[in-house]
């Protein structure tokens, strides 16, 4: 691991009033530049490594149900590729998977057709029951994610790269009434945007905040320290000075992610403590706890996080991984895979774990059909090469006798 260190600057204190609370914001941070670490346990999490592909399968899917025979020719949806995020030709794609599409000739023109295996049918099913009968904790996520907002509204592109991560029904903003309730509202913003705003005086504590009510060290007060919880890496050590930093670093107040923050000098140490804090908090509301980071950069303005968020996950490598499989970045949580109880589990995961273990069964299909068709070949080879020893036994043994006569 290496580090380039700055010297801190002068310690200054700066006092505002808001909430009738006192804000001491000082500016002793260390710049340090961390080598990324590789753990192995949090490359293996299969469930995070196979969501990108799993995205665009649950959107193909969604195309096939949709349609009233419960079938689609490969035409409804080739031109689409780019829409839902099939990263190569969508019928090559959909053949990578046959535990999920079933794929068989149309009866026009001898076209491919694709519809879903019993296994995926049935799957599907079972994620209908959940959106139904978790409404409301779906709802509660996207509530609290629109109020760690500066102006507690999002606009709905927005929403919509995140409902993946959120765990929303793909269809959610065609059929907004199966989620929201009385206390959303659709608003026009800035730009010409459409934007969804809530409204709501309710006190929302964060899953910091409880964790540390359960425990004792917190009252529920304004500007109470909250240390974060720590999981390093095997092998990921820390120098002395940056250690005697995480320490102040702990020390300083919690600023909650629903708190107003506006005044926050964005230089100071407990600017970037919140900042951890609103990170923390987005990836335990979504399903897998992670999230590609070139995603998360799209938030920075409406959660008034710093141009270089990327930063923050560098600087606390205890509580943040970075993996870099699937040729992409993903920030993963690594309190809701250290501390399984300190998170809850979002009730669309079980259902993903399913449809993950098809894709493994797909695997294994394609692969005995490989075997199978070599096999084959090989088999093939040998009856040619057979009838070639008997053809040219035969004119052997003719020749012999010609020869004889």
């Amino acid at each position: 691991m290496f580090f380039n260190f700055k010297e801190p600057a002068v310690k200054t204190i700066k006092l505002s009033f808001k909430y009738h609370f006192l804000h001491i914001q000082r500016y002793s941070y260390v710049n340090m530049y961390m080598k990324w670490k590789k753990d192995s346990y949090y490359d293996s999490i299969e469930h995070i490594h196979y969501s990108i592909q799993l995205k665009p399968i649950i959107a193909l899917k969604n195309c096939i149900v949709r349609d009233p025979n419960g079938c689609i020719p490969i035409s409804a949806v080739s031109k689409r590729g780019l829409e839902l995020d099939v990263p190569m030709k969508v019928a090559r794609f959909m053949r990578q998977y046959p535990s999920i599409f079933e794929e068989f000739t149309g009866p026009e023109y001898n076209l491919p057709w694709f519809r879903l295996t019993p296994e995926v049918a049935e799957i599907d099913r079972d994620e209908k029951r959940v959106y139904e009968e978790c409404r409301e904790d779906l709802r509660s996520r996207l509530r609290k994610m629109i109020l760690m907002t500066r102006e507690h509204v999002l606009p709905l592109k927005i929403i919509q790269g995140m409902q993946w991560y959120l765990g929303l029904p793909s269809d959610f903003l065609q059929h907004p009434e199966q989620i929201l309730d009385e206390s959303f509202r659709f608003v026009e913003m800035e730009d010409g945007l459409k934007g969804l705003a809530l409204e709501s005086r309710e006190k929302i504590y964060s899953v910091m905040e409880r964790n540390a009510m359960k425990s004792g060290f917190y009252s529920g007060g304004p500007m109470e320290a909250i240390e974060f919880p720590f999981f390093p890496s095997k092998g990921l050590r820390l120098r002395r000075k940056i250690e005697n930093w995480l320490n102040e670093f702990q020390k300083l107040p919690y600023i909650s992610p629903y708190d107003y923050f506006s005044n926050l000098d964005p230089n100071s140490d407990i600017a970037d403590k919140r900042l951890v804090g609103v990170l923390h908090e987005l990836l335990s509301l979504f399903v897998e706890h992670s999230a590609e980071r070139k995603k998360l950069f799209c938030l920075e303005k409406y959660f008034g996080l710093p141009q270089k968020v990327h930063r923050a996950f560098e600087r606390h490598p205890h509580m943040f991984y970075l993996s870099f499989r699937n040729k992409t970045c993903t920030v993963i949580l690594k309190e809701a895979y250290s501390n399984k109880s300190a998170i809850e589990k979002h009730p669309l995961l079980r259902v993903r774990k399913k449809y993950i273990k098809l894709m493994k069964k797909s695997e294994v299909i394609l692969r005995n059909r490989r075997v199978n068709n070599r096999f084959s070949n090989s088999n093939a080879k040998l009856d040619i090469d057979s009838n070639d020893l008997d053809e040219k036994g035969h004119e052997m043994a003719s020749c012999s006798l010609e020869q004889v006569a």
